[in-house]
């Protein structure tokens, strides 16, 4: 489009599955649009988007990087998205807050699928998007074609070639843009010389052309109107068309070139000015009602060190200046960003992504704003996959650590913190392996602290097959008054699932009704740990007799007595143990669905329940399965590796069952020497 007005500020995501060239990707745009004087290498760890400790040790993205552009005098901020999927929580709250997307994909059709999720998301939302092929100038002859077919498989949203490559022997020397029909030649590191539309391409652009209007009038009755006529509309209304298209999420245009070697980049950018939606239609597409007064939407939390925590935020609405009061507190400092680097700026305008200083009480996805206003929609963080058990090596860091963890859930909502009542571990749960390592080597160079990581304990429970009566009785004299305490206790088992039932049947008063729950509190605290080591549950304790000495009983005599009878009668009746067995939903593309059945029925007692399609994705499938919980450690890490790391699952506890033989003993006996060594 030609003699646009100015837009306000506006945001693009980068996007797409890691090794794509993402972060090539931004340093291209940042050069293109003259905000860094020379491009960086990822392979140098001296890109704007890879500039962190972590990325840097890891050799790959890990935390959302934010930088701020102008090109032909507008103002855009680029957010670069880790791809790796177990930084993916980043991604999804970058891309609810900008007003595109562009989807980074590598022109090999097999990688197709890695690129499902993020079109799953960005439909499911309808967040407008684009898609960027990359790396076409390497390996000779790129897929674009076959690569374009493999992505709309899996996009509920018609893909749209906005342009077709130029080839010499199989190498990619240029493209056609399919609305403007004007040529360009790749030129080294520069941008694209405009050069006469060879003849030989002519019969396959306009069959591309007309391909991408028939598409377009797909939501368009004129245009269809002037197609049906043999009328070729005019440019300005095809890219109104495309404008409008893209902004309601109707279409995925298309384009293509290369990060590294700086071709097509010109190209996406002039895309991404003349046709993606201006923040005010984003602001209402997320639920920004008309008004003047501030309001910002927090999409990452950071706490730095040396300067505390930041808000990293869009504003939709208003002007927010330093000093600004903003859901009850004094903003301290506004910064724009580059990357690692700041910029500190008295005021930002709606549009702008910028960071905020010191709203110690604000959170990411909360809403602030200079007065009262509702909560904008934001969804739940991802549910964690795995989790590691964690121990200061040093003693007294226990409460440091406990600040730090804060930090690191409040800073990525995909970790979170629990503290099992069952094996009283202190467990950090994330997204796989390298995501908690990462956690942990940041618990390490922020905070200063050394944590023991280990495989967590099985919540195994125990419980019994058969009944018993059993006396307990409990005598202690040692000058002045003395302790007695004797009861009949009837123990018997429960139905699985049924808990801890405690009764009495004392006739004449041979127990005083004041110690039924001592003895009642007595056994509770036996069933905490059975014969086996484990806590007992599915078990009815019934007080059936006894006798009291109306000097020397007492509540801690009967509750003793208690204790008694159940360690003494407890190994009488057939203790068994029992392992929780868990619910899965494993998501995969369908070509993967019978090595998930696999996986499942290769772990012990994996027990498949049956699949179905995946409702709402295309060419995906759910497997239902029944898991001991033993065995999920490392079920996410093989999953992923068996379906190009897009495999993902849901689980959670379902029943109680009972395990007996060799792996039974050697739970027993693994307890019993973790008790003796304490």
């Amino acid at each position: 489009m030609t003699g646009i007005a100015p837009s306000g500020p506006r945001a693009a995501a980068l996007v797409g599955p890691y090794l794509s060239g993402k972060t090539s990707l931004m340093e291209a745009i940042l050069l293109q649009c003259g905000a860094i004087a020379k491009k960086g290498l990822v392979k140098d760890h001296n890109t704007v988007g890879d500039s962190s400790a972590e990325a840097k040790a890891r050799g790959m993205s890990v935390d959302l990087s934010v930088a701020s552009a102008t090109y032909l005098g507008e103002a855009w901020t680029f957010l670069d998205c880790p791809g790796s999927v177990e930084f993916t929580q980043d991604a999804m709250n970058a891309l609810l807050v900008v007003d595109v997307a562009v989807v980074v994909a590598e022109p090999e059709p097999h990688k197709a699928p890695t690129v499902a999720p993020v079109l799953q998301f960005l439909d499911e939302r309808k967040i407008p998007h684009v898609v960027f092929i990359n790396k076409v100038d390497a390996g000779g002859d790129a897929k674009i074609s076959e690569t374009l077919a493999a992505l709309q498989a899996i996009s509920s949203r018609p893909l749209i070639l906005r342009e077709i490559p130029l080839k010499e022997n199989s190498v990619i020397t240029g493209f056609v843009d399919l609305v403007s029909e004007h040529a360009y030649g790749f030129k080294g590191h520069e941008d694209a010389d405009l050069m006469q539309l060879p003849e030989g391409v002519l019969p396959e652009e306009h069959a591309a052309r007309q391909e991408m209007l028939e598409r377009l009038a797909d939501f368009d009755d004129h245009l269809m109107e002037e197609l049906l006529g043999d009328v070729n509309p005019p440019v300005d209304e095809i890219s109104e068309n495309l404008k409008r298209d893209l902004e309601q999420d109707l279409i995925v245009p298309v384009f293509f070139g290369s990060a590294e070697g700086d071709h097509g980049i010109k190209r996406l950018l002039q895309a991404l000015r003349d046709e993606a939606p201006e923040a005010s239609a984003t602001a209402a597409r997320v639920g920004v009602a008309g008004g003047t007064e501030p309001l910002a939407q927090i999409f990452k939390t950071v706490h730095a060190p040396h300067v505390g925590k930041q808000s990293l935020a869009r504003i939709w609405r208003g002007e927010i200046a330093d000093g600004t009061t903003l859901n009850g507190a004094r903003l301290n400092g506004i910064m724009r960003l580059m990357g690692s680097r700041q910029e500190k700026v008295a005021k930002a305008a709606a549009g702008e992504v910028v960071s905020l200083g010191r709203l110690e009480e604000a959170l990411t996805g909360q809403t602030v704003s200079g007065g009262s206003s509702a909560e904008l929609p934001w969804p739940a963080p991802l549910q964690p996959f795995t989790c590691i058990a964690m121990k200061v090596t040093k003693m007294g860091d226990e409460v440091k650590l406990s600040g730090a963890l804060h930090k690191l859930c409040e800073e990525d909502p995909s970790l979170s913190v629990e503290q099992n009542a069952d094996t009283h571990e202190q467990l950090l749960w994330g997204q796989g392996e390298i995501h908690l390592k990462n956690a942990l080597d940041r618990l390490k160079s922020r905070f200063g602290l050394d944590v023991k990581s280990e495989r967590p304990q099985v919540p195994y429970k125990e419980t019994i097959r058969k009944g018993v009566n059993q006396h307990g009785r409990y005598k202690h004299q040692s000058g002045g008054h003395g302790a007695f305490g004797d009861v009949y206790l009837d123990i018997k088992p429960l139905p699985r699932g049924s808990g801890y039932q405690f009764a009495e049947t004392i006739v004449g008063g041979v127990v005083p009704r004041q110690y039924f729950s001592s003895v009642d509190n007595g056994v509770k605290d036996y069933l905490k740990q059975g014969p086996l080591g484990f806590p007992v549950v599915d078990i009815a304790v019934t007080l059936t007799a006894g006798s009291y000495h109306t000097v020397d009983s007492s509540d801690m005599a009967f509750k003793a007595a208690a204790r008694v009878a159940m360690t003494e009668g407890m190994p009488l009746c057939m203790p068994v143990l029992l392992e929780p067995i868990v619910s899965v939903e494993i998501s995969v593309p369908n070509e993967h669905t019978a090595k998930a059945q696999r996986l499942v029925t290769g772990r012990r007692a994996g027990q498949i329940l049956g699949f179905d399609a995946k409702e709402g994705w295309k060419g995906w499938d759910v497997v239902n399965a029944f898991l001991p919980q033993s065995e999920m450690h490392d079920l996410i890490v093989e999953l992923r590796s068996l379906t190009m790391g897009v495999g993902t699952f849901a689980w959670k506890f379902d029943h109680l069952q009972e395990m007996e033989g060799r792996e039974a003993d050697a739970v027993v006996k693994a307890r019993k020497a973790a008790l003796e060594a304490k």
